[in-house]
């Protein structure tokens, strides 16, 4: 009647079968990966689950098109708000990574504070990480942009080098926190040599804002209004996960923790001038 044979017909009806059974294994597997990591990407999800993927003739085209079919793909979402003052009387350093290539865990850490709180319950994060492995070396949760907060973050960072007879560079903005007396004392004391962006543009520190946009977007650390103490134990779980459990491709899907550990990888730099801001940021990630 409709011009094929009761083989054919059963034979796609099996097939259709089999697609859909390997489409809801597929997002069983994913589902496991987004309870830790909630917003991480299809292509890192293809390369975390690789091999249970494989094994289910599943290939990275397929994943693609079985998370856009189950609405499961992510929107990455781009925000941005002023932490910086850079209008005050300290001392403001020279630019000194511009143009140097980083090619080593500690040779250079950036700097940043971000906010994650809400108009109820002002919260600020400062951070500091790697530049070559993209770890995140210290951190500290604070209810104001005071000093205090960046200086506890750095001073963790300090408390866990792991190189430490080499030269290290410390790169942030022209924020008051960083050109504080105390905080270059820190530097100082420790060896560590200031270098600071020399313009105004907020993505002047790409890495330190890539790495802030990774926590607000994958890990959601803004998204919910608790207090402070919550909050903590909050950011501590996502910087955990996001050292140790996530991949970052310009660290050739290795984690920060891997990446850090070892010293000949080079890792994929970011195209300057000639490529758009967008390319920039996700060469990052």
């Amino acid at each position: 009647m409709f011009g094929g044979s009761r083989q054919v017909y059963y034979r796609r009806a099996k097939s259709e079968a089999n697609s859909n059974l390997k489409a809801q294994e597929a997002i069983s597997l994913v589902q496991g990966i987004r309870h830790q990591l909630p917003r991480v990407g299809t292509r890192k999800l293809y390369h975390m689950l690789q091999e249970p993927l494989q094994a289910l003739h599943i290939g990275r085209d397929s994943l693609f098109a079985i998370m856009k079919a189950n609405h499961l793909d992510i929107k990455p979402k781009r925000q941005y708000r002023v932490t910086t003052n850079s209008h005050h009387r300290f001392r403001k350093h020279k630019n000194l990574i511009e143009d140097l290539e980083v090619n080593k865990p500690e040779q250079v850490w950036v700097s940043d504070i971000t906010y994650v709180g809400s108009r109820k319950r002002p919260l600020y994060l400062s951070l500091v990480t790697d530049a070559y492995s993209k770890r995140i070396m210290g951190y500290d949760l604070s209810e104001s942009l005071a000093v205090g907060s960046s200086l506890k973050a750095l001073k963790k960072a300090i408390k866990g080098r792991r190189y430490i007879s080499q030269q290290l560079i410390h790169h942030s903005d022209r924020g008051l926190q960083y050109c504080s007396n105390e905080y270059q004392d820190l530097l100082k004391r420790n060896k560590v040599i200031p270098s600071m962006t020399e313009s105004y543009d907020p993505y002047a520190n790409a890495v330190a804002e890539r790495v802030n946009g990774i926590l607000k977007d994958e890990f959601m650390i803004e998204k919910y209004a608790l207090d402070k103490e919550l909050m903590e134990l909050y950011v501590k779980d996502s910087i955990s996960k996001y050292n140790r459990i996530r991949p970052h491709y310009s660290c050739y899907m290795l984690t920060p923790e891997e990446m850090h550990g070892q010293s000949h990888i080079k890792i994929r730099t970011y195209k300057k001038k000639s490529t758009s801001l967008k390319v920039n940021l996700q060469t990052c990630g």
